[in-house]
């Protein structure tokens, strides 16, 4: 079975994405130049929103979790599995991982890329405040 969850946010002058564990969309209206894993801000929906179909399929070593970056021009991938304690609770933002560490924000662990793995020309294009979609896709 496959689900998926859609996030619209927008890009910001201080993105960086230059962290090496993590990718961040948030529903903060600002960034910091301090923000090196943040992508976009103003995300229009957290975990929290997500359906419950989407989360109970994401609580599993098995599922496999897809993360699309999109804007209008560039597209980048980054995969990562489930986890039995994912609890996609938080109201702010959306974290994937390349470690095992879970929180509320966590959306995917052992992500096979973080911030700065992104697509460099994606990076310039969210530096320019473009707008960003984030879909993501849970396999069981």
């Amino acid at each position: 079975m496959e689900y998926t969850e859609t996030i619209h946010a927008r890009g910001h002058e201080h993105v960086q994405s230059t962290h090496a564990s993590t990718f961040e969309v948030t529903s903060d209206d600002w960034l910091t130049p301090a923000g090196d894993c943040i992508l976009a801000i103003e995300a229009d929906r957290t975990p929290a929103d997500f359906s419950d179909e989407f989360v109970d399929a994401a609580q599993s070593h098995d599922a496999e979790i897809t993360a699309t970056l999109s804007t209008d021009d560039h597209t980048h991938t980054i995969t990562g599995h489930g986890h039995p304690e994912l609890t996609f609770k938080d109201d702010r933002s959306a974290v994937g991982r390349t470690s095992d560490y879970v929180d509320d924000r966590t959306i995917m662990v052992g992500a096979e890329g973080a911030a700065e793995s992104v697509d460099r020309e994606l990076v310039a294009a969210l530096a320019d405040g473009a707008d960003l979609t984030l879909k993501l896709r849970v396999e069981r």
